[in-house]
């Protein structure tokens, strides 16, 4: 139910009064003894506002105390010439039609009820007479209520059922803003012989007497009315001076007899024909609906519904008709387009995608790099401090030397069984494992070298600080042994000029006060590196065949002032034994301030560089270009671990894959244009039938 009371009741001049028999009278008068008062609460129900008053009573919005959801009660207050039979058959019919969606629905009487009321579902939105108050309707929205409300006439023509007064004003919007069709207060079955009188302008000719029957067509015309109405913004017929007339005759059988007259006289209406979007369907259609003699009108509502859809479906058909003449050229067209456009941008997308993947699989070995050396040299150290536990103990006052036979023995057995151990592992084998005493002097080394018996206190593996110090340095204020172990400064090997770290523990007294020696042992990193790098690497081959590895391992010590690369491809022992200054390789190995921030906010962040430049593209040509790269901390010595590869390898099947496009998009152009031109002639030939 809408805001409108009682649609069919308006003070109007356009409204009648239902025609009552003699019977029909005589109940109204006994019924209509019983008081008019609207209580503050019915059945169940809270009264909230009155929606408005109409001639047989009023509308009041309420609420349903158990669902707690909007009603609308009309409560028939008025007793004046009230057809209590003409209500209860209203009452009656909408319970029939309670199953259809396009009517609005019945759901609780109170005819024992003073005043008796009726309970109708609470339409929120405008009946379509108040949105026609600002002008017609869209086309699109007019036919759609004229869909609505052919489907109601369909179902209430079904059931017997004939509403003989459809009009704008009741037809109502669900919340969903759908037409809904109400007020069956001048409903007839289709059996009755009683004349129902509707509303002036939307009325068929042939109902507007007062001996008139029934008929299925009424609803038809009125239907048509509605329809012109809504295109058009006037009802057809309607002009001041027809209005004039008819509201200027006495009684209702002269009111009638001019309406009659009035349509008798003009011209077939036709301002529908004027509308933008009213296609020729559609104005015939209206045409049929207002035929004034009912032999020639539409029969029934099905038909109105059914040449409706007809026509829906027949636009949706014209546009194939357009399809199948220009499909081969929009298609061509469009073909060219993906060529040109969206062929690149979908490679684009995909090369991402592989970029994305390229970096994920990176950062997961970085950070499996990170972790296994951490773990790496935590074992090697913890190795380390159980053999230096196992040396001979002695007091402070006698020295290492006087165990030598001892410890070298233990020292030679043990390196031999660990390196036996390394290689079934597949593990990087020490570069050696060496004694010195408190003062750095190198007792044992294995294997043996012409560097024992020299002094190594400047080392930083030695004391610890830090730093390595000038090599006259000797044992004395902060220079003394080692007192924790750990993993030394990286230094370059006198043997093959690479970079080297050594693991060292301090060897304590027998009453663990005193140092009185360091236990190390060293490891080359390009060879630490090796066990995992045989597992990455993806050669091509460079201009000259020689192999260049696209794809590697490279090491950063952030733990001096300015970082540097502690190992990387290009720090092979060919190139480093070329280097034999220290500082110039320095330079070269070293990263700019630049650089570094970029490895800090990279681990820091998401571990991964998208656009990575390798710090030794000035130094050797094939290490420049694009890079996509993976960082990770080793966090036993503040390295950082880098896994680095060419961002056109990663995206290198998106090559091939742009090539196939090129290759087989003039085949694709060829064969799906003559299919669309087949398919455009097959169209044609359908929907010429139609």
């Amino acid at each position: 139910m809408s805001h409108s009371p009682d649609d069919s009741t308006k003070n109007s001049p356009l409204e009648l009064t239902p025609v009552q028999d003699v019977e029909e009278l005589e109940s109204s008068r006994g019924l209509s003894l019983r008081s008019g008062r609207v209580p503050n609460s019915v059945g169940g129900y809270d009264v909230l506002r009155c929606l408005g008053e109409g001639s047989f009573g009023m509308v009041w919005l309420a609420r349903e105390r158990k669902t707690g959801r909007h009603v609308a009660i009309k409560f028939f207050t008025n007793r004046r010439g009230l057809d209590w039979t003409l209500l209860t058959r209203e009452v009656e019919k909408l319970a029939v039609l309670d199953a259809s969606r396009d009517v609005v629905r019945l759901l609780d009487v109170g005819w024992d009820h003073d005043p008796p009321y009726f309970v109708m579902e609470y339409l929120p939105h405008e009946s379509v007479a108040n949105l026609l108050e600002s002008g017609p309707l869209p086309v699109k929205q007019a036919v759609e209520i004229t869909k609505s409300v052919a489907r109601a006439l369909v179902h209430a023509h079904g059931a017997g059922i004939l509403h003989c007064d459809i009009k704008p004003a009741n037809i109502l919007l669900d919340h969903g803003h759908e037409a809904r069709l109400g007020d069956f207060g001048q409903s007839r079955l289709s059996s009755d012989q009683s004349p129902a009188l509707g509303t002036f302008y939307y009325m068929a000719p042939e109902q507007a007497t007062l001996d008139s029957i029934p008929d299925v067509r009424w609803d038809v015309y009125a239907l048509g009315a509605v329809l012109y109405h809504l295109l058009t913004g006037d009802p057809p017929y309607c002009s001041e001076n027809a209005q004039h007339r008819i509201s200027n005759v006495a009684t209702l059988a002269e009111r009638l007899s001019e309406y009659r007259k009035t349509i008798d006289r003009s011209p077939a209406p036709n301002e529908h024909r004027n509308v933008s979007g009213v296609d020729r369907e559609l104005i015939t259609l209206v045409d049929d609906c207002l035929k004034t003699d009912s032999a020639e009108r539409i029969p029934n509502p099905q038909v109105i519904l059914d040449r409706l859809e007809q026509r829906d479906v027949n636009r949706a058909r014209r546009p194939l008709m357009w399809l199948g003449l220009l499909g081969p050229v929009l298609f061509l067209l469009m073909l060219l387009w993906i060529s040109s456009t969206a062929v690149p941008v979908a490679v684009r997308e995909a090369e991402m995608n592989l970029y994305e993947r390229a970096l994920t699989s990176d950062a997961a070995t970085a950070r499996l790099l990170a972790a296994s050396i951490d773990q790496e040299f935590l074992e090697r150290t913890d190795e380390l401090e159980r053999l230096a536990k196992r040396l001979p103990a002695f007091d402070g006052e006698e020295t290492l030397d006087g165990f030598r036979e001892d410890y070298e023995e233990i020292l030679d057995d043990w390196k031999a069984e660990a390196n036996e151990r390394f290689e079934k592992q597949r593990r990087t084998i020490d570069a050696s494992l060496f004694l010195t005493d408190r003062e750095g002097v190198q007792l044992h080394r294995a294997p043996w070298h012409d560097s024992v018996g020299r002094t190594f206190a400047y080392r930083d593996y030695f004391h610890d600080l830090g730093r390595e110090l000038p090599k006259e340095t000797e044992v004395g204020g902060e220079v003394q042994p080692r007192k924790t172990s750990g993993v030394s400064l990286a230094f370059r090997s006198s043997n093959t000029m690479q970079y080297m770290v050594v693991v060292a523990v301090p060897i304590w007294d027998r009453s663990h006060e005193e140092v009185i020696g360091v236990l190390a042992r060293s490891i080359h990193l390009t060879d630490l590196l090796s066990q995992w790098e045989q597992r990455i690497q993806q050669n091509s081959m460079s201009d000259d065949s020689q192999p260049i590895q696209d794809r590697f391992l490279s090491l950063v010590d952030m733990r001096e002032q300015k970082p540097f690369l502690l190992d990387h491809n290009w720090m092979s022992e060919e190139n480093l034994s070329s280097l034999t200054d220290d500082a110039e390789l320095k330079k070269q190995i070293q990263l700019t301030e630049t650089e570094q921030k970029i490895l800090v906010d990279a681990v820091q962040g998401n571990g991964v560089i998208a656009n990575y430049e390798d710090p030794l593209a000035d130094v050797e040509k094939q290490y420049s270009g694009e890079w996509l790269a993976a960082v990770a901390e080793i966090g036993s010595t503040n390295w950082i671990a880098i896994v680095q590869e060419r961002r056109s390898d990663a995206v290198a099947p998106m090559h091939e894959l742009r090539s196939i496009f090129m290759r087989y998009g003039q085949l694709l152009i060829v064969v799906f244009a003559a299919m669309f031109v087949i398919l455009g002639l097959l169209i044609k030939r359908l929907t010429s039938r139609v």
